[in-house]
């Protein structure tokens, strides 16, 4: 295994741990900053069970990849393709004048940080993903 895909291997097992977090932090109504995005948002409990069994998928998912990034390529693309887009949703939303933070504008720049750390975590995976390299499924070896 080279260098590049040991490092993408933790990345995986971190963002199945993340989203793990995420999901105890849902379920538990427990508004921890960097877990709930919109931590200053009133949720109620069927939306925060829904994001909390998201979750629980999401981290499933980077699980999955982390067993076995060789054999997991096409997952590892899907985890960036569907990452992207749910970033591109987060600023979206960070964006739209009808959120009003009860912390003002301060809460609004902790969404944007916390966006942007989401995406740097993107980077990184596709980077590694990147540098680890393509190779047909039948030239993996066993």
């Amino acid at each position: 295994m080279s260098r590049y895909t040991r490092i993408l291997k933790i990345s995986l097992l971190a963002g199945a741990v993340y989203f793990l977090c995420v999901a105890l932090a849902h379920l538990g109504q427990t508004k921890i900053p960097g877990l709930y995005i919109y931590f200053d948002q009133p949720s109620l409990a069927y939306q925060d069970s829904l994001i909390a069994t998201l979750a629980l998928g999401w981290s499933a998912f980077f699980f999955t990849a982390f067993t076995s990034p060789e054999r997991n390529r096409g997952l590892i693309a899907a985890i960036l393709i569907s990452g992207a887009v749910a970033i591109l949703g987060l600023c979206s939303i960070n964006s739209r004048p009808d959120l009003h933070p009860i912390g003002g504008e301060a809460s609004r720049r902790i969404y944007w940080l916390e966006t942007a750390f989401l995406f740097l975590y993107w980077l990184w995976l596709l980077a590694f993903h990147t540098l680890a390299g393509w190779r047909r499924p039948d030239s993996v070896p066993e």
